[in-house]
């Protein structure tokens, strides 16, 4: 049971990034896939989730407009596309899997390793 997240890195206020997760190990297409960051020295906080099938997304109001979740069940894979970068939004992004559309991190069962996000220029 694996979920590995990447294409983080650094980037101008105002541009865009795109992070992937790939699954393997479960049954990606049952789950409910979210995004979650964590600031330096802040805690961990919701940014976005994808259901299963219909593919219902939510997203923190600090990020929505900006940010797009997306889900291809053929690869495994979940997207965030990031747009209008700010510098509050460096972070680390973790990818996180779980059987119901929430904001709560205790109803994630399955976790990525993160990948860094720098905005500044």
């Amino acid at each position: 049971v694996q979920l590995q997240a990447s294409g983080g890195g650094l980037v101008q206020p105002g541009g865009s990034l795109r992070l992937s997760c790939a699954a393997s190990g479960f049954s990606f297409r049952r789950y409910t896939m979210n995004w979650v960051r964590q600031a330096p020295g802040k805690e961990r906080k919701f940014v976005a989730t994808i259901s299963p099938s219909r593919g219902d997304t939510f997203f923190a109001t600090s990020v929505k407009g900006r940010f797009t979740i997306s889900r291809d069940n053929a690869k495994n894979t979940v997207y965030l596309q990031m747009n209008s970068l700010k510098p509050e939004d460096t972070a680390v992004y973790y990818c996180a899997a779980g059987p119901i559309i929430s904001a709560l991190e205790s109803d994630y069962d399955v976790w990525g390793q993160g990948t860094l996000v720098t905005v500044s220029s």
